[in-house]
């Protein structure tokens, strides 16, 4: 056996402090990735951004932060832009403001369901909007589904049409898509943030709130109020977007590994939100709420007319309506 001497002894400290160091020195030479939404932590999405956190490990320190704790709620576009964050889940309505060509994806009743939005996104369509962000800093990795919005009303009243919403105060996100939204389906809209809803609805200051079954959950506004109106008005999407600068600084195999984790964290995001959306609606009705589907043909026809006279309309390209349209089929 050979014996150890006292200079080994030190030469084996040394290594072992070298391979120590090593991982955490490695740990810290990853890119740094910050990603921001408004999602709750306990959000399906939320746990698909951690996955893609988990699946990039190897080549960047992904940090998540939910609830709308780095950036707020609407500006993510601008940190983005600014260089203050490095992805961001945007809403549609957001970039909107920024490319009003984007105001047709916010349109109400535009997409039959998630594939037909997903089949928008993979054809020229797709490709055309996807053009239009690039020309504003961002490149999109994926629409993220997160259900359908349906109409979530405190006052026990009968809504069969969007007459039946007249008068009635409805929070919308902030902005001028979200808030055209509001009224084309017939109710009163105000802004108000997010996390701010459940006061809002629990004090009467609103009269409702719209968003899909899973954010209805999430959230628990089934708590203060009495009925979800099933309008089906919108298939809720945002986008996944990355800072441009940050993009072309990845390489190819940088890049393949973040599209990679995306699109297979998205896809089981979808799968859930789909199946989380049929279960909700016994459990709210478990909760005592009404949950029922109104004239839904009433509700299409008032909003689809609202959009076509809008000044939103007038920014759609040419054909792409038609184009979108022939997607369902």
């Amino acid at each position: 056996m050979t014996p150890i001497t006292r200079r080994a002894a030190l030469a084996t400290g040394l290594a072992l402090t070298t391979a120590l160091t090593a991982a955490p020195l490695f740990a810290q030479n990853r890119p740094v990735l910050r990603l921001s939404s408004v999602v709750s932590n306990n959000d399906i999405r939320a746990e698909a951004f951690a996955a893609i956190s988990e699946a990039v490990a190897a080549e960047f320190d992904l940090q998540v932060f939910n609830g709308a704790t780095l950036v707020s709620q609407g500006t993510e576009l601008i940190a983005l832009q600014r260089g203050n964050l490095e992805i961001g889940l945007v809403a549609p309505q957001t970039i909107a403001e920024q490319v009003p060509e984007w105001s047709i994806v916010t349109s109400a009743y535009l997409f039959n369901d998630v594939d037909h939005l997903q089949r928008t996104f993979d054809s020229e369509v797709g490709e055309q909007l996807l053009a239009l962000t690039e020309g504003i800093g961002i490149h999109v990795l994926a629409p993220v589904y997160f259900g359908t919005r349906q109409v979530n009303l405190k006052p026990e009243i009968e809504v069969q049409t969007p007459a039946d919403l007249n008068g009635l105060t409805l929070r919308m996100p902030g902005g001028d898509a979200w808030q055209f939204l509001g009224s084309a389906i017939g109710a009163n809209p105000t802004p108000l943030a997010y996390a701010e809803v459940y006061t809002a609805l629990q004090t009467g200051a609103i009269d409702g709130q719209d968003n899909p079954l899973p954010n209805d959950y999430n959230m628990r506004f089934y708590e203060v109020t009495s009925q979800i109106v099933m309008t089906g008005h919108l298939i809720g999407f945002d986008v996944l977007a990355i800072a441009n600068d940050t993009w072309n600084g990845m390489t190819p195999e940088q890049q393949q590994l973040l599209q990679s984790a995306v699109d297979t964290a998205i896809a089981e995001s979808t799968e859930r939100h789909l199946a989380r959306e049929a279960e909700l609606v016994q459990f709210f009705q478990d909760q005592g709420l009404r949950v029922y589907e109104p004239d839904r043909a009433a509700f299409r026809d008032y909003a689809q007319a609202r959009y076509l006279e809008s000044e939103f309309a007038a920014s759609w390209p040419e054909g792409m309506l038609e184009a979108i349209n022939a997607l369902a089929e």
